[in-house]
């Protein structure tokens, strides 16, 4: 069953669905802004297409993370994102 969800006034977009190569995930787009998520349990975020600037939780320094890199969210947390062109990516629920 996939399930649609709308986030930030529509601009970022998510499509969840549970694999059994995957496991229960989530993938989608955002366009351009600045975001800040939070997590109820521990995530693996792989950009699929564009990049991301990323602020993890306990981290003073943003990070680029680019088509095919992946980054991993500790759960309950928050973290921030800088989207500067339409980016795609595939969030793992672990």
């Amino acid at each position: 069953m996939l399930q649609s969800n709308d986030y930030f006034e529509g601009k970022v977009k998510s499509i969840g669905f549970t694999s059994s190569s995957t496991g229960r995930a989530s993938v989608g787009v955002m366009l351009e802004g600045e975001y800040t998520f939070s997590t109820a349990q521990p995530e693996e975020m792989t950009v699929i297409s564009g990049a991301l600037n990323v602020l993890l939780p306990g981290e003073i320094e943003w990070k680029v993370y680019n088509a095919g890199e992946v980054f991993n969210v500790p759960g309950h947390s928050e973290f921030n994102l800088e989207v500067a062109e339409p980016t795609s990516y595939l969030c793992r629920y672990l």
